[in-house]
């Protein structure tokens, strides 16, 4: 489990996080969202002791990271796939690792499988593709079998099949009862992975809630009808103020501000016959840009010229299970001070 209360950091008069408390939790996925700035590579930092925070405290497993005897056996982490010696053989640098926590080679050989990196296992670093060096990463944060894994941006440079592996992989570590941290741009690959959310902005909470409720929340009122009679239904349902009408260009009609079940009970009163009545929900793409709107630094124009925004906007909180996290890095191999 990860627990962050109050997390503050300021770098001179910036302030990268502002009061920032969260759980992650065992056995669920958890998924870590923000706009480039939002504070996300901040807090992943702290978390495994590599910032100190100006004020509040964050402790794994019921402890800073600093604080555990075998660091690796406890929180797996990949933050920068590229923090490894670029001269040293992938086998090398796993079996490196690996003699700071007294891990034998079997368990180098049983993660060299697990990832895939068994045909270039002898090969130097230096030479791997950006995809190979995020197996190698990750290969690093499960070395120790730790409890906890962070993963940040774990799909980068993957190719299809690489991505459903990881996919794969945090589920099972969560199915396992591990704490899975997961950060990641992809939005379409969050929904797939992801059970819950955090989503920072401007370094403040905006949503800690499952996936579904986000994009609920972000959804509203909406639905999608065709019908024969798609006039009338629209001038019946448009005498409702609060109704706005769409027509698509397929020929159906979207309603904003009206349900699914107002619009089938004013269609049977009126004898409409309906061919489709779909509730309208937003992708997870469209729920988090909704939410981060006022939370970007930089919009770009229609000539490329970007411009700062205003503050962060509301949050969105949930009760009941958060969300977990878990894997380990090169960057991380002993305890930090």
């Amino acid at each position: 489990m990860i627990e962050a209360r109050s997390l503050t950091k300021r770098y001179g008069t910036k302030t990268a996080l502002d009061d920032v408390s969260f759980t992650v939790r065992p056995g669920v996925v958890t998924g870590f969202l923000g706009p480039n700035g939002a504070g996300k590579s901040t807090t992943m930092r702290m978390i495994v002791g590599l910032d100190r925070p100006t004020s509040g405290s964050v402790t794994v497993n019921g402890r800073r990271y600093a604080d555990h005897a075998a660091p690796l056996r406890e929180v797996g982490v990949l933050l920068d796939a590229k923090a490894v010696h670029s001269g040293r053989s992938a086998s090398d640098h796993l079996l490196a690792m690996a003699a700071t926590h007294g891990i034998g080679k079997a368990r180098v050989r049983e993660v060299i499988a697990l990832t895939g990196l068994e045909p270039v296992a002898k090969k130097r670093v230096g030479g791997f593709s950006l995809g190979m060096g995020q197996r190698l990463g990750i290969a690093a944060a499960l070395l120790g079998d730790p409890a906890t894994v962070i993963l940040d941006e774990p799909v980068n440079g993957l190719d299809p099949e690489g991505v459903v592996w990881v996919r794969t992989l945090a589920r099972h570590l969560a199915s396992e009862g591990r704490t899975v941290f997961l950060s990641s741009h992809l939005m379409s690959e969050m929904a797939q992975t992801a059970d819950h959310l955090i989503v920072l902005g401007r370094g403040r909470v905006l949503a800690d809630a499952p996936v579904s409720t986000v994009i609920a929340q972000a959804s509203g009122d909406g639905v999608r009808v065709r019908s024969p009679h798609l006039a009338q239904l629209s001038d019946l349902l448009r005498s409702r103020a609060e109704v706005v009408a769409t027509t698509t260009d397929d020929g159906a009609l979207d309603l904003r501000g009206v349900t699914a079940a107002q619009v089938g009970e004013a269609a049977a009163a009126q004898g409409i016959v309906l061919h489709e009545l779909t509730p309208l929900v937003r992708s997870l793409e469209e729920a988090y840009m909704t939410l981060t709107q006022d939370s970007v630094e930089y919009h770009a124009g229609g000539t490329g010229h970007a411009g700062g925004t205003g503050h962060a906007g509301g949050a969105v909180h949930a009760g009941g299970a958060s969300s977990a996290a878990g894997t380990a890095s090169a960057t991380t191999t002993g305890t930090t001070r």
